[in-house]
């Protein structure tokens, strides 16, 4: 994956970890059954990959091995969901501040790649499971057009147009006419609105 030459991620990231971490604030108990437009998941099961998936970034950033961080955070209750996520983004957007990195070569699950492709990536994972959160939640929050503006092209250069037995998603659904930037990604990345 490439990204567009002299776009530096870090600032859509922070931007991107901040709208989540708002979101996510909102999620009520009774919410968290709720089912979301990953199909396999619900609400709970949603914030646990969020979690562990900005995990696994944050140690890529420090220079770990991301690899083997879990997907999901199981080891977080319910009622802590904003709490961890408000820790771990912190951890990542620090993880990321050196240039260096950004320049260095990084392991992550589809391959070894510049950290600021591996960045721009986890740009796209955030913003569309935020996308999936507010579908599930029935939108409480306004969500920032420019975000999803960066993390589009970045999906349709990194997820191809065709069979993607290979990547965790499904075939592109068309967006419905007149679908705002989060709806065209989603429906890139196989997501249908609930």
């Amino acid at each position: 994956m490439t990204t567009t030459p002299g776009t530096d991620p870090r600032p859509l990231y922070t931007r991107a970890t901040a709208q989540a971490a708002e979101l996510i604030r909102t999620v009520r108990p009774e919410q968290l059954t709720a089912p979301t437009p990953c199909t396999e998941w619900d609400v709970r099961r949603l914030l646990s990959h969020i979690v562990g998936a900005t995990r696994r970034i944050s140690v890529v950033g420090e220079g770990g091995e991301g690899m083997a961080v879990p997907l999901f955070a199981d080891d977080i209750t319910d009622g802590a969901w904003a709490q961890a996520y408000d820790e771990v983004r912190a951890r990542a957007v620090k993880a990321w501040e050196s240039d260096a990195r950004m320049a260095a070569s990084v392991r992550v699950p589809w391959g070894e790649i510049t950290g600021q492709a591996a960045l721009s990536a986890y740009v796209v994972e955030i913003v569309v499971h935020t996308w999936d959160l507010s579908e599930a939640l029935g939108h409480p929050l306004a969500l920032d057009p420019e975000l999803a503006e960066f993390a589009l092209p970045v999906a349709r250069e990194a997820v191809p147009a065709g069979p993607r037995e290979d990547r965790p998603f499904g075939p592109e659904v068309p967006s419905p006419e007149g679908a705002d930037i989060y709806g065209q990604l989603a429906g890139w990345l196989g997501r249908r609105p609930l």
